[in-house]
């Protein structure tokens, strides 16, 4: 059956302006990190993706080592265009990355020239695209000078490649000498994204969520749910299927009885909010408009439509914040999960 999109779709979804560019993003992002494999049924995937821009998600993150196996993730959400979201391409915004291990040789990670033009053109290959709209430096590269790395996204917009450049995981000191070089050049970054969530608040300390907005830079921040911990998944223990059970990207020792008690809290606090855990931490990551977009992953159609939720809930009272910081210390959870290890 020829998919056709919900006409309503853009009354459903929230667009923010990303810094200081023309480039607008949903405030719910969909990010292929997880679920996007060989591991996982590709009709899952198609209907993620339908659900998503349904409900108005247009942009779409991957990186060229999503999977597994690296790049599978790139090929599926490639097939997924083709089938299905070819005629809405303009409507879509599409992203991609490179600075994680993809091959043998001193050219297959980090921030090279090389690597990150090399990088661009497979992931443009496995999609089947001319250019992806946003195109990132994944990680900063302690060795490559960052002249190199910024100069390549700057190759890569100017060639035609990608519309926009940004960078990830950069600290606000990288982030403000990335700008200038990026400026000089004439190929500002208009994006970053930085890991933030209401249990990992390091841009906070560091200082770069306050950076960004006087750099020009729009942020869409990842894992904004911690892995699931700031879902329904983990109330009751460790489910058999969990990516802590499974030692898939979130330490087991993180859900412990002290932790459980502090997630129970923070549920409760959602469901007199009207909203589930997962929809009272997406808006608390986008409170006050200090963040351009949240990425969200899903393993069913259904965990995109309750994200979408997190648009349409009430603004946080001065006590509510006061409760989710009591209930969400950071420095406690990570004392918990040493704790549990036994450190």
């Amino acid at each position: 059956m020829t998919y056709r999109p919900a006409e309503d779709r853009y009354e459903r979804m929230t667009y923010n302006r990303c810094g200081a560019s023309g480039l607008k993003l949903p405030a719910i992002s969909l990010g292929c990190w997880h679920n996007f494999g060989h591991d996982f049924p590709h009709q899952t995937k198609r209907d993620i993706c339908l659900t998503a821009f349904d409900h108005g998600i247009t942009h779409f993150d991957l990186a060229n080592n999503y999977g597994p196996p690296a790049g599978s993730a790139e090929h599926a959400f490639g097939s997924i265009l083709a089938e299905d979201l070819k005629p809405w391409r303009d409507e879509l915004i599409i992203s991609s990355k490179a600075g994680y291990y993809m091959w043998p040789g001193p050219y297959g990670e980090w921030g090279s020239r090389k690597y990150l033009v090399a990088s661009c053109d497979q992931s443009l290959k496995r999609m089947g695209l001319d250019y992806v709209d946003i195109f990132y430096s994944h990680r900063p590269d302690p060795d490559t000078p960052l002249e190199e790395t910024i100069g390549a996204l700057d190759y890569i917009v100017r060639s035609g490649r990608a519309l926009y450049a940004g960078i990830s995981s950069y600290t606000a000191a990288q982030t403000k000498e990335a700008q200038r070089i990026a400026k000089e050049l004439g190929t500002p970054i208009v994006i970053h994204q930085p890991s933030y969530n209401m249990l990992d608040r390091w841009i906070e300390r560091d200082g770069l969520k306050d950076a960004l907005p006087g750099l020009g830079i729009g942020s869409i921040v990842f894992i904004p749910l911690a892995q699931g911990m700031l879902t329904k998944k983990y109330l009751g223990g460790v489910p058999e299927d969990s990516r802590a059970a499974q030692g898939k990207s979130l330490d087991a020792h993180r859900i412990n009885d002290r932790s459980i008690e502090a997630l129970r809290g923070l549920d409760a606090l959602a469901e007199e909010r009207g909203q589930t855990l997962a929809q009272m931490a997406l808006a608390w990551v986008l409170r006050n408009g200090g963040i351009t977009s949240a990425l969200i992953g899903a393993s069913r159609p259904e965990q995109v439509v309750d994200c979408v939720g997190a648009i349409r809930t009430p603004d946080f009272t001065e006590d509510e914040l006061k409760r989710i910081d009591e209930l969400a210390d950071e420095d406690s959870f990570a004392a918990w999960a040493k704790e549990a290890a036994g450190a």
